[in-house]
């Protein structure tokens, strides 16, 4: 069998397209995307360009360098649609664009026009973050009212405490009561769903119902062992006048 030889002009080219292939070096961008990396001579033809957006029924111009790739015209229109990068889709000429792909490989001119579209998944996204959002700050409100309550209830703990200290009985109904109080407080923590920093708002103000249902408790046994102090009144008694007055007289 017979092969044909390769002719100098067939191993020139081969030669030629494994170097090429060989010299293609591809680079890292700020934002962590992978694009082909550009020579100093493509680079010396840069030119600015003014993209016309479509979004919906808003429209926007850019400027931006004819080299940059569509995930950088993402991040400029990140600042003006407030979508996030990975909640936009570009489409030029009827094709949707990614990130690493450079304008100019595309045939991007200037005054080119690009559609804008948002991912649909992420508007659900974005509307179980806000339920999620909206949930949160509930819990935060309500455990802000509790621990309001709980600085009015602790005032009152401090009060009492000074009281006895000092040797004053306290009505034990008045112990009471305010522990009943407390434990209101205790059941409405119980009854607020709250993740994150948000249960531990509410961790925090369930240790101070507990310690001032503990301090009462104390307390209580202190009272007790206070004995009432019995005011007793001494009534001094004069005597009584001379029953009758003797006057003289004068010339």
């Amino acid at each position: 069998m017979m092969k044909k030889k390769p002719s100098a002009t067939e191993n020139s080219s081969s030669s030629s397209s494994t170097a090429r292939e060989e010299e293609t070096e591809w680079e890292m961008r700020p934002g962590g995307m992978l694009v082909q990396k550009r020579t100093a001579k493509t680079e010396a033809v840069t030119r600015n360009l003014r993209l016309r957006i479509a979004y919906g029924a808003l429209r926007y111009e850019i400027h931006v360098g004819s080299m940059a790739t569509f995930g950088e015209v993402k991040k400029i229109l990140s600042g003006e649609t407030g979508l996030q990068v990975d909640e936009q889709r570009l489409v030029y000429r009827g094709k949707e664009r990614e990130n690493g792909e450079y304008l100019d490989v595309c045939g991007v001119k200037d005054r080119s026009k690009v559609v804008l579209i948002q991912d649909p998944s992420s508007i659900e996204r974005r509307f179980i973050q806000m339920r999620i959002n909206a949930k949160i700050q509930t819990a935060h409100r309500a455990i802000n009212n509790v621990a309001v309550q709980l600085d009015q209830l602790a005032d009152q703990v401090s009060a009492i405490e000074k009281s006895i200290s000092n040797g004053v009985k306290v009505p034990e109904v008045q112990i009471t009561t305010l522990i009943e109080m407390l434990m209101r407080q205790a059941i409405k923590l119980e009854s607020i769903s709250a993740e994150g920093d948000a249960s531990a708002q509410k961790n925090l103000q369930g240790k101070r119902v507990q310690k001032c249902v503990e301090k009462l408790d104390q307390l209580k046994v202190t009272n007790a062992s206070i004995k009432p102090v019995v005011v007793t009144t001494k009534w001094e008694t004069f005597d009584h006048p001379p029953s009758s007055t003797t006057w003289e007289l004068f010339d």
